[in-house]
């Protein structure tokens, strides 16, 4: 069956169509958690609506002073990452989607800037064991359009370009399209050096096997032909900071005889995986999802955005489709595990496509694991925006309501959440708001 979002706010949580369970791990689902926490109360304070007993405290909003002096806070918070920097203490690293003529800019700082004619790049903040920020600084600029990401088995952040963009075009002086490792300790180690190797195109985010050292992207492509997923072979698996520097294979998903991946609908539904080389990771002449490989084709996805490695495999999201784009079918998102063990791909979820786009829980976006073996979800679609939670036994329930109007008089407008990560010790959830860029911690009874 396919799932409508009227039925989540008549009755407060509804059961994604698909095997959900296949998402978590099995001690997990042995938990069996609660489900939700109640509905969300109205924040007086206009920013955002949690459940009773939980509370929020305002990390950092764009335009205010960065605490190292560089500059403002910039814009555009988009995917994020906390890392465990001893002593109780949390570093947060945050990419920021910014594109040419933006307002706020991330400050271009020597040894840390790859293009100065790019505006995006990512800020690092460090908490103390009270959550209380005691540092924030530029961890990476001069890229562009800084979407998602991933973390890696040895601590450092992964940081996408979601942007084909050529030296010469936008007013930038060199090539975009890559990856850039931020180290969150230390952003120097690392400087701004782009991972070429690992293609030229539209990332989105990435995740990185932990045994095997594979780095798995998604392509956020929305126009014909769209993206591809993609999966990197590094020369130095789990090498450590800077290990990818040192090149690699990638290659690109093929489904045989399935073009498309929108056109199943049926959660369960198991493929045989291929990986083709890419003939040209760099898209010298020729975009990566334009390239000819070979008789079999390439198998694409219209909105391929979120990415995290979990239960021995990798989860991977494809926000939306639309026929009328392109797509082979329409639906509001869908979720999909590769397993390298057997070389199979699975359909997990699907969101639509009867759901009423009127209303929440469409286009799904940053996804990450909740530290009960859950999922959390940031919404992206229309209207009011959600931060939402799937239980192991597939209800979803709400987390977080972006409170904060962006619209115009009589036209109510809500920015998207991003970059949904969790604390080392699982007890606090931080989360953006994309625009105004906000970053918030969110305390509470956590199951």
């Amino acid at each position: 069956m396919s799932v409508t979002r009227r039925s989540l706010l008549a009755a407060g949580t509804i059961a994604f169509s698909g095997a959900l369970g296949a998402l978590f791990p099995t001690d997990a689902r042995a938990a069996r958690p609660r489900r939700g926490y109640g509905p969300l109360l109205t924040d007086p304070h206009g920013l955002l609506d949690l459940p009773e007993g939980f509370s929020y405290r305002v990390l950092s909003r764009a335009g205010d002073p960065l605490r190292s002096g560089e500059g403002p806070v910039p814009g555009h918070c988009d995917g994020m990452a906390a890392f465990d920097a001893g002593g109780g203490r949390v570093r947060l690293v945050r990419n920021h989607e910014i594109r040419p003529a933006a307002a706020l800019r991330v400050p271009a700082v020597a040894g840390l800037t790859y293009d100065p004619g790019a505006l995006g790049g990512c800020t690092a903040l460090e908490l103390d064991p009270a959550g209380s920020v005691t540092g924030e600084r530029v961890a990476l600029a001069g890229t562009a359009v800084n979407c998602a990401g991933g973390r890696t088995p040895w601590g450092t952040w992964l940081s996408c370009e979601e942007t084909e963009d050529r030296a010469g075009t936008s007013g930038y002086t060199r090539d975009h399209g890559y990856v850039f490792e931020v180290d969150p300790a230390d952003p120097h180690r690392c400087g701004a050096v782009p991972l070429a190797a690992m293609g030229r195109f539209a990332h989105e985010a990435v995740a990185v096997d932990p045994y095997r050292g594979v780095v798995y992207e998604t392509e956020d492509a929305f126009v014909h032909p769209f993206g591809l997923f993609y999966r990197f072979l590094p020369e130095r698996p789990l090498g450590g900071r800077g290990s990818l520097r040192a090149g690699g294979r990638l290659e690109a998903l093929r489904v045989p005889g399935l073009a498309d991946l929108s056109v199943v609908d049926r959660p369960g539904a198991r493929f045989p995986a291929e990986w083709v080389p890419v003939p040209d990771p760099a898209a010298a002449g020729t975009p990566i999802r334009h390239q000819d490989f070979g008789p079999g084709g390439i198998t694409h996805a219209q909105k391929l955005e979120g990415c995290y490695w979990g239960d021995g495999g990798v989860h991977f999201v494809s926000s939306f489709a639309r026929r009328g784009e392109g797509a082979g079918a329409d639906h509001h998102g869908q979720v999909w595990f590769y397993d390298p063990r057997s070389g199979r791909l699975r359909l997990d979820v699907v969101f639509g496509p009867a759901a009423d786009v009127r209303l929440p829980g469409d286009s799904p976006d940053n996804i990450c694991l909740a530290p009960d073996g859950g999922l959390m979800v940031c919404e992206d679609g229309g209207g009011a925006q959600y931060v939402f939670g799937v239980t192991v036994d597939g209800e979803v329930y709400p987390v977080a309501r972006g409170a904060q109007d962006i619209g115009q008089p009589g036209a109510p407008e809500f920015g998207e959440f991003a970059g949904v990560t969790f604390s080392p010790d699982g007890r606090t959830m931080y989360v953006n708001a994309y625009a105004p860029g906000t970053t918030f911690a969110v305390t509470g009874p956590w199951h």
